[in-house]
């Protein structure tokens, strides 16, 4: 059996290399390589190599390494509009839920995390939602002002 670091290097290379859509599929290619896992081991690993599922260009959804060329705003997570993705936004005793369409909320939270905004503490994902930790002193005119810089209209979606 081999190890856990030679698995996680396997998965780095295949993801580098390949459009990899589904867990199911990586598995599949770490199996064939060698390495006995399961789903829940493979979750895991994904989630150590900070491993993200997103819409890449020409619409197709996979997984990509914080590094990666191909991660929109890899060079600049600030620099890129995710207005299209953010359909819903709420406000209570210092967080805010932001609604994303299905399967983004990862790769969002990611961003905003790593854009390292004063008014940011830290985010959590779902699926679809994000819930987003306001810093002490600071309150929902500040975080809609940061967002705003990588989700253009943000003051403007639906109130949840």
């Amino acid at each position: 059996m081999k190890n856990k670091y030679g698995r996680l290097s396997a998965i780095r290379v295949i993801i580098a290399g390949e459009r990899i859509g589904s867990q199911e599929e990586l598995l599949r290619r770490l199996h064939a390589l060698g390495y006995a896992c399961t789903q829940a081991t493979l979750s895991r690993d994904l989630k150590e190599l900070e491993v993200t599922k997103e819409l890449i260009a020409g619409g197709e959804c996979v997984y990509l390494l914080p590094d990666s060329p191909m991660r929109p705003g890899a060079e600049s997570p600030c620099g890129v509009s995710m207005s299209g993705e953010v359909v819903a936004v709420g406000f209570s005793a210092g967080m805010a839920v932001i609604k994303t369409r299905a399967g983004y909320a990862g790769g969002i939270a990611s961003d905003i995390d790593r854009c390292g905004f004063n008014s940011v503490l830290g985010t959590v994902a779902g699926h679809d939602t994000i819930i987003l930790v306001f810093r002490e002193g600071y309150a929902k005119h500040d975080v809609l002002t940061e967002l705003e810089r990588i989700i253009p209209g943000i003051k403007t979606l639906d109130i949840l």
